[in-house]
């Protein structure tokens, strides 16, 4: 819409900080409060070209803070998966370079914070491997460094503590696996199972050994087959 005389300004429906622009007897654009008061404007204010660019700039802003919000409030997230989501919906890269930066300084945005917990998270409700941990950070959009430092701040990639997941999460579905007609076809898909979850194969070889030794009442030390390689 081209500069001209504002000849309305209504508030909006459903947001009490936000108000409607009217300019020439037609709705302009959406802008809040906060806007409205820099702005300094009132019905009959006419508005020049630079002005209708600053306020157009302002409610692109706006709307790019509104969606990154939205997409805050169900749950952290990662910087880049923040900016994808407002290049889809539209928004104009100056003003997702603006909702990013403000988020970043009000600490809403920060991809080792962000990490950090997905890392917590995921040992604590959904246990992965390092590979796992390593591939679902990145892609996030994290980059490696801070991908690198999270995993090595943490016990992830920690033989022990990581050997000692995987065997506590194929304890959990061992009883899907219990039938395996033989030791092979239970190594084949209880050791699909640990590894598409992000072990590592010399992780998983051991604890096949011990859980198929238990599953037989046999000793560990059996002499059976290995697990193919």
């Amino acid at each position: 819409m081209p500069p001209g005389t504002i000849t309305a300004i209504t508030a909006q429906a459903n947001d009490s900080q936000r108000v409607n622009i009217f300019i020439d007897g037609a709705f302009a654009l959406g802008i809040g409060m906060a806007t409205l008061a820099r702005e300094a404007l009132w019905v009959g204010l006419e508005l020049d070209e630079a002005a209708w660019e600053r306020l157009e700039a302002a409610a692109q802003a706006e709307q790019a803070m509104r969606i990154a919000m939205r997409m805050l409030d169900s749950r952290p997230r990662a910087i880049a998966e923040v900016r994808q989501r407002l290049q889809r919906k539209g928004c104009t890269p100056e003003s997702i370079a603006q909702a990013i930066e403000r988020l970043t300084a009000l600490g809403l945005l920060d991809d080792s914070a962000f990490s950090q917990l997905w890392v917590e998270n995921r040992q604590r409700l959904r246990p992965r491997g390092a590979l796992a941990l390593r591939d679902e950070l990145r892609r996030k959009g994290v980059d490696r460094t801070t991908v690198e430092q999270t995993l090595a701040a943490s016990d992830a990639t920690d033989p022990e503590a990581e050997a000692h997941r995987a065997e506590q999460l194929a304890r959990s579905v061992l009883a899907r696996y219990a039938h395996s007609p033989d030791r092979t076809s239970f190594q084949r898909r209880m050791g699909g199972f640990l590894q598409r979850r992000g072990f590592s194969l010399a992780v998983v070889r051991p604890i096949l050994g011990i859980l198929w030794a238990e599953l037989q009442g046999a000793d560990v030390q059996d002499g059976g087959e290995p697990y193919p390689e």
